[in-house]
């Protein structure tokens, strides 16, 4: 692969950040003015907004992904990983899924690598553990959830059942409030259809090491996102954090000790750890160190944006906060993602760098089926909304930032068909082992002992 007849733009990363500046900078450039290569270990990028609602069946878990090669058929697409970038070459060391590592020469260089759960050295969370980050964990969840069920459907003993109709979400923002919300929303629905299971013999427990749940949409909603899920029957414990869970004992650090088969992992994130290999300049927390224009510092040829990187939120610096960063949500990803795109083709035609500047729209989150908190920033007015309108403001934006027309229809065909019929509660855990069944079947079948006795009295 050379960049001797064109230049080559290489996009590390094919999720939020990678997929809309690819199609941006494809929009803006001329034919044949260069290559757009983009490298990410799947072949797709996640919404991952939707997650929640995919663990809980509200959304096909096909619809909530987005092709690489579909959505960016004029881009080269390598499934890989890139393991180090050597700056003076310009040249980045791809790992594929197969075969040997080689090195892909490049002429600009998009970082969009987004981030990792953050975890802490807790004994048993590695092996215990279930993360929110991407589809395979949202549909691992749900079927990992409804088979609790079906376990504790299937035995009369009562420590079995306790531990498997126990579910513990640890991290109370976003990712955790909504995944809560919804999976036990899911879990209530399948438990009509089990003789010995009911809602009454589910424990729900969120645990958040801050003073309050939802911090993303203010302190008034988020006590109000705290009552109603103390309401559903939800237990909630605040400025406490997880000790261990080894073999699926938990304990806090209030004391509190519970066993169960589940354990939800969603108390923040973190950049990918990958970073510190490619020699860019980072910020305290591992982030890329970037300027307004989201050019690296110290580069006039790499570009970072989104959650691997340290953007300076000017919008808020203007208004008197002193040291804003842009946080890691949807709305800032796909606003950068646009004016990187558009900065690359200024850098390649030796144009100005435009500034990247956006003021915080408000925040909205789903609690489960038409429930939800959403509060939205016009000027200096903040609008507070509840209940069902917050939720249909949730599904709206997000319905409408998913991205391609192909998973908007998708998206909006699910929800459309959910209201007239009803959850599909069935598991598909055999999912996780789909050979294991042939791997049986086909294992040499044993001699009948009526015909190895004969065999063994000739013997003697």
């Amino acid at each position: 692969m050379s960049t001797t007849e064109r230049p080559r733009i290489l996009v590390v990363g094919g999720g939020y950040v990678g997929l809309y500046a690819a199609r941006r900078i494809q929009k803006k450039m001329r034919y044949g003015e260069a290559t757009v290569t983009v490298v990410d270990p799947r072949s797709y990028m996640t919404y991952q907004p939707f997650l929640p609602e995919a663990a809980a069946g509200s959304i096909s878990p096909r619809h909530v992904v987005v092709p690489l090669r579909r959505v960016l058929p004029k881009a080269e697409v390598l499934t890989g990983r890139v393991t180090t970038i050597d700056q003076d070459r310009k040249v980045a060391t791809v790992a594929p899924l197969v075969g040997e590592a080689y090195e892909l020469p490049f002429d600009y260089l998009v970082v969009a690598l987004g981030a990792v759960s953050r975890t802490f050295p807790i004994p048993g969370l590695a092996e215990q553990g279930i993360g929110m980050k991407g589809v395979e964990e949202a549909i691992g969840l749900r079927n990992h959830v409804l088979e609790q069920l079906d376990k504790a459907d299937s035995t009369t003993d009562e420590e079995v059942r306790r531990k498997a109709l126990t579910f513990v979400f640890v991290g109370g923002g976003f990712a955790g409030a909504e995944t809560i919300g919804e999976v036990e929303d899911l879990a209530r629905d399948a438990a009509k259809y089990y003789r010995s299971v009911k809602r009454e013999d589910m424990r729900f427990i969120l645990v958040d090491a801050a003073d309050k749940i939802l911090p993303e949409v203010g302190p008034k909603l988020g006590a109000y996102g705290k009552e109603h899920l103390e309401g559903r029957g939800i237990e909630i414990y605040l400025s406490t954090s997880l000790d261990s869970c080894v073999d699926g004992h938990v304990v806090l650090k209030n004391g509190l000790e519970v066993d169960s088969n589940t354990i939800v992992w969603t108390a923040g994130v973190k950049p990918n750890p990958a970073l510190a290999r490619y020699g860019l300049p980072l910020g305290p927390r591992g982030h890329v160190d970037t300027a307004t224009t989201l050019q690296v510092q110290g580069t006039d040829y790499i570009w970072a944006a989104g959650d691997n990187a340290q953007v300076p939120d000017v919008a808020a610096r203007k208004a008197g906060v002193e040291n804003a960063w842009c946080p890691p949500n949807a709305q800032h990803a796909l606003r950068q993602a646009k004016v990187l795109g558009d900065n690359v083709i200024s850098g390649m035609r030796g144009f100005p760098q435009k500034e990247y500047s956006h003021a915080n729209k408000g925040a909205v989150a789903g609690l489960g089926l038409h429930k939800g908190v959403a509060m939205i920033v016009m000027g200096k007015m903040k609008i507070k909304l509840r209940g069902r309108l917050a939720w249909y403001m949730h599904r709206g934006y997000h319905g409408l930032a998913m991205p391609t027309w192909n998973r908007k229809i998708r998206v909006f065909a699910d929800w459309t068909l959910q209201m007239f019929l009803k959850r599909e509660v069935v598991s598909l855990g055999a999912m996780e082992t789909p050979r294991e069944e042939f791997y049986e079947a086909a294992k040499p079948t044993p001699a009948p002992a009526a015909a190895a006795a004969p065999e063994k009295a000739k013997a003697s």
